[in-house]
C-alpha cells in the first residue's frame, strides 16, 4: 500500500494511564479514528494501527505500545516499512510548556525535554518531522506525578477542544498541506 502519512500519538499503553495528561496523544488518535471512522486495533510495528483515506490520501494511525519512553522503536518500524519520509510523519504529544488546552504545530524542532520525542529523534536520526503538541499544564510540583495524573474536572472540556482542534487541523493539513494546517492550529482561526 503507498501511504501518504503516519499520524502517531504519543502514551503508555494500560487502563491505568488512559486518560492521564501523558496520554494527550493516544487520546487525540483515538479522535482521530472516530472522526474518520476506523479503529485503532490491530497489532503490528510494537503498536496500535488503524487507517483511513481523506482527501485522496491514505493515512496510518499509530499508538506505539512501547512505553513513552521507546516511542521511537514502534515509530522506526512503520517508518521503514512504508518508507515514509520524516517531514510526512506527523506527531501529536502532550506539552507541560502551555497551559491545558493550548495547541501548537510545527515542522521541526529539538525534543524540548520529552522523553518520547527524544526517542523519536535518536530512532530517526533526525528532528525535521512536524508535530502537534497539546498543552497539560505547567506542573506545580513533580512532573513525574503531574504527567501521570488525570485532568481536573474544570479542565476536561479545554483537552477535549484541543483535540478537537488537533482534529481539524490535520483535516487541513491532508486537504490544503501543512502550512494552512500550522496557520489555523497556531492561529486563532476558527473554522
Amino acid at each position: 500500500m503507498n501511504l501518504d502519512y503516519i499520524i502517531a500519538g504519543l502514551g503508555n499503553p494500560g487502563e491505568r494511564y488512559t486518560f492521564t495528561r501523558h496520554n494527550a496523544g493516544f487520546l487525540a488518535i483515538d479522535y482521530l479514528a472516530q472522526t474518520f471512522n476506523t479503529k485503532v486495533d490491530r497489532i503490528k510495528f510494537k503498536g496500535l494501527i488503524g487507517s483511513f483515506e481523506y482527501a485522496d490520501k491514505k493515512v496510518l494511525l499509530l499508538k506505539p505500545m512501547t512505553y513513552m519512553n521507546s516511542s521511537g522503536d514502534s515509530i522506526i518500524e512503520a517508518v521503514n516499512f512504508y518508507k515514509i519520509k520524516p517531514e510526512k510523519l506527523i506527531v501529536i504529544y502532550d506539552d507541560i510548556a502551555f497551559d491545558v488546552g493550548v495547541v501548537k504545530m510545527r515542522k521541526k524542532g529539538s525534543d524540548g525535554g520529552h522523553n518520547g520525542v527524544k526517542s523519536i529523534i535518536q530512532r530517526l536520526g533526525t528532528e525535521e518531522f512536524p508535530r502537534i503538541r497539546i498543552g497539560i499544564g505547567v506542573p506545580k510540583d513533580d512532573m513525574v506525578k503531574h504527567v501521570l495524573s488525570e485532568f481536573e474536572d474544570d479542565e476536561k472540556q479545554k483537552i477535549f477542544r484541543a483535540i478537537e482542534k488537533t482534529a481539524q487541523g490535520i483535516k487541513i493539513l491532508l486537504e490544503n498541506g501543512i502550512d494552512r494546517a500550522m496557520n489555523y492550529i497556531n492561529g486563532d482561526v476558527v473554522v
